[in-house]
């Protein structure tokens, strides 16, 4: 079968350039084209639940406005995040905010109170806001609860966050569980171990395994949005053993094959495990979440 060489023009919508990509086959861009397949079906299949997984700099990144429109338009079902992203989600909801790195030695922004991720700032003032509220809202979920999965807690604090924007506050209005295995490992961990030094109130991670397996053996399928690599990829993957794996999935991350990590291996490689089924849709594109999917999503939006 012959390469499709792609053709660009002007004026042409990003489901046309996408399109092209898929009709070239090969590389990146075949790869792309094939993902944007997946998701448009995964979508529009009405008896498939569609999990997220964000793992990574996602929300520092930009992504934070998207993941919350696909909240809004029902596009998905579950969000599986480390506890950085929900973190930096309810630091912008306090009011702070991300910047672009301007190039500053890294020395001199320790001495400012800047940490960097890769090209974006944070700045501690924003990390002192996030502390002061997030322990404010553990005071009120406290007073009525002492025991809650991580699951009830962030469903919880979803409610008493006044943010539209928030990805956290609009999966809570939209009874989109969120689960974060990885919780304790962010700044927003942090504070809950603080809180806890002097307040009784327990948070249970296993108690989400009991919501989580009802949710996936009560789904007639259930597919998968898989941003980054990790933990957030594998709790995503392994919940849905149990049933026999996924009958759908999209990988996106800039992890490669060879060390044998997770994050780099190719969603075809979960077939060995049972974490994805046997004949189940599935497309790994390598690169840059930031850039592909956002790219991905509007093309889906127009097909839809």
């Amino acid at each position: 079968m012959k390469v499709n060489q792609i053709n660009v023009a002007s004026g042409m919508k990003i489901s046309d350039l996408v399109d092209q990509f898929d009709k070239s086959g090969v590389l990146g861009a075949g790869r792309v084209g094939r993902a944007c397949n997946v998701l448009t079906e995964m979508i529009q299949d009405d008896d498939m639940k569609v999990f997220m997984s964000l793992g990574g700099p996602m929300i520092p990144g930009g992504m934070r406005n998207i993941v919350t429109q696909m909240i809004k338009n029902g596009h998905v079902d579950l969000i599986v995040s480390s506890g950085a992203n929900i973190t930096h989600d309810l630091l912008e909801a306090f009011g702070g905010a991300h910047y672009r790195h301007e190039g500053r030695d890294d020395e001199e922004l320790n001495e400012d109170g800047i940490g960097r991720i890769a090209d974006i700032n944070v700045g501690s003032d924003d990390f002192t806001v996030f502390e002061t509220e997030i322990t404010k809202i553990f005071e009120r979920i406290s007073s009525q609860k002492t025991h809650v999965s991580i699951q009830e807690l962030l469903h919880e604090i979803g409610l008493l966050v006044d943010d539209d924007k928030s990805f956290v506050a609009t999966a809570a209005k939209n009874n989109v569980p969120i689960f974060a295995p990885g919780l304790i490992d962010s700044m927003m961990g942090l504070q809950l171990w603080i809180f806890s030094q002097d307040h009784d109130f327990v948070v249970d991670a296993v108690a989400d395994m009991h919501y989580l397996s009802d949710i996936v053996f009560e789904a007639e399928k259930v597919g998968a949005i898989l941003l980054g690599g990790g933990l957030t990829k594998h709790y995503t993957l392994a919940s849905n053993v149990i049933k026999g794996g996924l009958d759908a999935a999209i990988q996106i991350t800039m992890d490669r094959p060879e060390a044998g990590s997770l994050g780099g291996a190719p969603l075809e490689e979960a077939k060995s495990w049972a974490k994805a089924r046997c004949g189940s849709s599935l497309a790994s594109v390598v690169g840059d979440v930031t850039v592909i999917f956002p790219l991905i999503y509007a093309a889906c939006l127009d097909r839809i």
